[in-house]
């Protein structure tokens, strides 16, 4: 059960009962809910129902989180975060290759929880043309104003999709045809020995844990970029950046 919050205050937070209630009832799009108390308790249910229906993740924490990141105010123990920006789908992003007349270049973000890790890569994919971005609906940051500020703007360039199963928007994606690459300093091929010429998606996996088992399972190829110093890895948004910008040179 997820516990983590971040730690930065935000200004696009929903808390109280009935507010959080009619946010989730409304269009806007809604990253998360953090909940303090009974989940079956009667207070909760209208929320945890439309949190359901929705696909919005709850996270299960305390008061006393929550005070910290609403102080001084009637939270009522349950507060929301919006999304900077409307989330695309997956097909959104594929249309948007088939709009240039390319094939697909799609970064996977495999629990990448550090906003400015997440603003750096969108960076990184706008700028070396990809066509879009796949994040996971839990364990991961979403579009907070922290990824925007660290995306420079580019968030709101380049489509992101939020999932709620990586592992299977994966084999969908193989399913057209689409080689899928997994970032890792210990993979048998050098990034630039690739051709990258067809459809391809990118893993790049948290800076804690890499890419996660179940999404290597479904690599095709493992590519490292080779290290000649002290360091034997690069920041996980240094190393996507790197590797983009070879896909898209071959390309």
């Amino acid at each position: 059960m997820e516990k983590q919050m971040e730690t930065e205050y935000r200004t696009d937070l929903v808390f109280g009962r009935n507010n959080v209630s009619e946010l989730l009832s409304s269009e806007t799009p809604v990253d998360k809910v953090y909940l303090a108390g009974d989940p079956k308790n009667g207070n909760f249910k209208k929320i945890v129902a439309l949190c359901k229906s929705k696909g919005v993740p709850i996270v299960h924490t305390d008061s006393a989180a929550i005070n910290k990141k609403a102080p001084n105010v009637n939270h009522q123990g349950v507060l929301a975060y919006c999304a900077q920006k409307e989330y695309a789908s997956v097909e959104d992003i594929l249309a948007v290759a088939e709009e240039r007349g390319e094939a697909p270049f799609i970064i996977i973000a495999d629990e990448i929880a550090d906003p400015h890790n997440l603003g750096a890569i969108l960076r990184s994919a706008d700028a070396f043309g990809a066509h879009g971005v796949i994040i996971s609906k839990r364990r991961a940051a979403g579009l907070t104003p922290s990824v925007a500020k660290a995306s420079g703007g580019a968030m709101h360039y380049i489509p992101v999709a939020r999932v709620a199963n990586l592992a299977q928007t994966i084999e969908m994606l193989k399913e057209k045809n689409i080689w899928v690459y997994g970032c890792d300093m210990a993979g048998e091929h050098l990034y630039y020995e690739q051709d990258y010429s067809g459809g391809v998606a990118l893993i790049v996996g948290s800076e804690e844990s890499g890419i996660s088992r179940i999404l290597r399972e479904k690599c095709d190829f493992f590519v490292r970029i080779p290290m000649k110093g002290k360091i034997s890895c690069l920041n996980a948004s240094v190393a996507a950046s790197v590797i983009m910008q070879e896909i898209s040179k071959k390309r």
